[in-house]
């Protein structure tokens, strides 16, 4: 079973959820944006020295508390990864009292029908294991949603249901991606197909299981209301999704009961030549201003 504290502070969702989960293939551009060009590293151990060391930076600043962040996400390598010789994901619950998420997708198929699902996940109970043993509270994993085709979506919502009942097994809580890209110009078209599978699915789990959803934020506001409310959700975030960080908080603090879950717009604007000083301010300046949209609704 979920950790019951952990579950109550999600439930409450005063706050918002840190995305610090940029794998091997994101890792380069989130350096980038941080002031560490790939110049700046021989070979792809010292990247992800660097991209830990970004995020330990984070974790430990006096702004990153459980007052305003109620959750993150770790990539794997992350959690596996110590800060000050505690594991982080402990770390994160102890020392700040966030709750740690793991991303488990391994990255996305070809796309098929507008839509790609994820790739598969062979290994995936031995890595749901891990995350047991690492204090993991729950899990993310993205596909991605760019047409408004039924028979895409329909395939994107089934996959990540499937794989949800599949980490629900492990007694994680599973957080479901299905992203609508934000430029298609039939993205109000197909969150409404998007929202009605997943009621679908929803309406068929069993009745003593949650799981969370993580969702672009909608054309129409409110649109997923109906997701907010319904009996199998623990929490409803949004991600970013490409939105700057003050277009992405505007929209959300327009949708009732959804808090953020951000990862390039909370990390806006934070640079590796700062000074601790000036970094802290930044950082608690975004986290200040996600934490008030997350709970305008």
């Amino acid at each position: 079973m979920p950790n019951q504290d952990q579950t109550a502070r999600i439930r409450a969702g005063q706050g918002f959820i840190a995305a610090l989960d940029q794998s091997g293939g994101s890792t380069p551009k989130a350096l980038r944006l941080y002031g560490i060009e790939e110049d700046g590293y021989g070979s792809e151990a010292e990247m992800f020295d660097l991209i830990h060391q970004m995020r330990a930076r984070i974790i430990k600043s006096p702004a990153f508390t459980g007052e305003r962040v109620v959750g993150a996400i770790l990539f794997e390598m992350t959690m596996e990864r110590d800060i000050d010789g505690v594991p982080t994901g402990q770390y994160l619950w102890e020392e700040c009292g966030v709750v740690p998420f793991l991303k488990v997708d391994k990255g996305l198929a070809a796309e098929e029908n507008g839509c790609q699902v994820m790739k598969p996940m062979p290994d995936l109970d031995a890595l749901l294991d891990r995350g047991v043993a690492k204090g993991m509270y729950g899990t993310k994993m993205r596909s991605v949603i760019s047409a408004a085709n039924a028979a895409g979506i329909a395939a994107v919502v089934e996959q990540q249901f499937e794989v949800g009942k599949q980490i629900l097994g492990h007694g994680l809580v599973p957080i479901i991606e299905p992203e609508v890209t934000i430029s298609i110009t039939d993205k109000a078209e197909a969150e409404e197909m998007l929202r009605d599978a997943i009621l679908a699915q929803l309406d068929a789990l069993p009745a003593d299981v949650e799981v969370m959803l993580k969702l672009t934020l909608p054309e129409v506001d409110n649109l997923y209301k109906p997701l907010v409310d319904h009996p199998r959700v623990l929490k409803v975030v949004a991600l970013s999704g490409g939105y700057s960080r003050d277009e992405a908080n505007d929209r959300l603090s327009r949708q009732t009961g959804m808090i953020a879950s951000f990862s390039r717009a909370l990390t806006e604007g934070l640079s590796a030549q700062q000074s601790d000083a000036e970094f802290d301010k930044t950082l608690d300046a975004a986290i200040q201003a996600i934490y008030e949209a997350s709970v305008a609704g």
